[in-house]
């Protein structure tokens, strides 16, 4: 007699899980400071020569051979201030003529 083959019994069994969520990390980038700008300004200043003998006697109220352009000469120069007699004194420095320059 031949052997008849016996039914087989399948068993399938499906497992579905669930993936845990991920750890995130927040990173906040430091914006790079800003670069520092140093603005430099050269001020010429003049001085005149010495005056000959003939033009010292003049009435000019100028304070002696030091000359100054403008207010923005006489500040870099450490002299504002200038009062009538000093060194730099000139009317063209002295708006309101009270006799002090660059005030």
């Amino acid at each position: 007699m031949s052997e008849k083959p016996n039914p087989s019994v399948t068993v399938t069994t499906t497992a579905t899980t669930t993936a845990e969520p991920l750890a995130t990390t927040t990173v906040t980038a430091s914006p790079e400071p800003a670069p520092t700008v140093t603005k430099t300004k050269t001020v010429r200043v003049t001085v005149a020569p010495a005056a000959a003998d003939d033009e010292a006697e003049s009435d000019d109220t100028s304070g002696g051979s030091t000359y100054y352009a403008n207010c923005t000469a006489a500040r870099a120069a450490g002299a504002a201030p200038v009062h009538a007699g000093d060194p730099g004194y000139g009317p063209h420095l002295d708006r309101d003529g009270d006799g002090v320059g660059c005030e």
